[in-house]
Order: structure tokens, then C-alpha cells, then sequence
């Protein structure tokens, strides 16, 4: 535990922001599989009421974006 502490404490900021940008990314996986889920429901009328696919869309690009804003920090220094 201490050496995440450690990790994240002198982290750089474009680390940060690569972190983030894999959390977000994670979220994409997680709402594709809960939007297959969806679509092999057993009862055709019981659809939910989350926009998998706009969180999906969402998590993606914020991920995408920031994994490329970290990725050009890291190779700035």
C-alpha cells in the first residue's frame, strides 16, 4: 500500500492523466458488456433504463483523449 502512496504522490502529472484515462477506458469494457447483456435478455420488454451505449461512447473518447494527452506528456518529459 505504501508504495501506490508513494506512486502517486510523485507521479508526474501526464501519469495522472494516464491513469485516468484507463480508468475511463475500463468503463467502456464494463458498459460493452452490460449492453450485451442487454441485448440477450430472455423477456423483450424488460430493456433497463441505461444508455449503455452513450456511457460506452462517452468513456472511450474521454479515455482515448486523455491516454493521447499522457502519452504526449510522457514523451515530452
Amino acid at each position: 500500500m505504501s508504495e501506490l502512496h508513494r506512486f502517486l504522490t510523485f507521479a508526474s502529472e501526464a501519469e495522472i492523466v494516464g491513469l485516468w484515462g484507463l480508468g475511463f477506458i475500463a468503463l467502456a469494457l464494463v458498459a460493452t458488456l452490460a449492453e450485451v447483456r442487454r441485448q440477450k435478455r430472455a423477456r423483450i420488454d424488460g430493456v433497463g433504463w441505461v444508455p449503455w451505449r452513450a456511457i460506452f461512447l462517452a468513456a472511450a473518447i474521454m479515455g482515448g483523449g486523455l491516454i493521447l494527452l499522457a502519452v504526449k506528456g510522457l514523451l515530452a518529459g
